[in-house]
């Protein structure tokens, strides 16, 4: 629920759930959400109490590596594949703003960590990535990895975290699913 790496060390924890707690707290009007207002609290009373942690960490190392629920294949019908295409970036973008959030210091993704990440073969990643770059929403450093831009922040902080269909809109005008 943190988006934190497992190896975070307390003040990173401390950090994120102060500012994860400010996005859900059910009094901000904008992003406000108390079921995961909830969660975030319960991840931090998990992840900053020693002992807890350390069961909650021994647990993780157990099981297995989770493949995300959904794979990008080609899809026939072009307003169903745009549907995806915006998804796929949608997903891009919130992987980079956790990197981003977590850990300051290294924000960026490189294109292979992007493909564990997403389970979504290198090809059918290099037009969502151009996408991004092209619209001002992510970077690529020398070193080719990927970091998203304030523009790109502003972004996701701009959609709203609320089940269901999401709004936004991406570097080319289109929405974002």
């Amino acid at each position: 629920m943190l988006q934190i790496s497992p190896n975070a060390d307390q003040e990173t924890v401390h950090r994120v759930y102060r500012i994860q707690a400010q996005r859900f707290h059910p009094d901000n009007l904008d992003h406000g959400d108390a079921g995961a207002f909830r969660k975030v609290v319960e991840a931090y009373e998990v992840l900053s109490d020693p002992k807890k942690r350390a069961a909650y960490d021994a647990e993780h190392r157990r099981r297995p590596v989770r493949m995300p629920e959904e794979r990008f294949e080609p899809i026939a019908n072009p307003a169903q594949a745009a549907d995806v295409e915006r998804n796929k970036r949608q997903k891009i973008l919130g992987l980079l703003y956790s990197k981003r959030l977590t850990a300051p210091s290294q924000p960026s993704l490189s294109l292979r960590e992007l493909e564990e990440l997403m389970a979504i073969p290198r090809d059918q990643l290099e037009f969502s990535l151009w996408f991004l770059k092209e619209g001002g929403l992510l970077s690529r450093s020398d070193n080719a990895k990927h970091t998203i831009t304030m523009k790109g922040v502003e972004l996701v902080e701009s959609t709203p975290a609320a089940p269901g269909p999401q709004s936004g809109r991406l570097g080319d005008g289109s929405r974002v699913a």
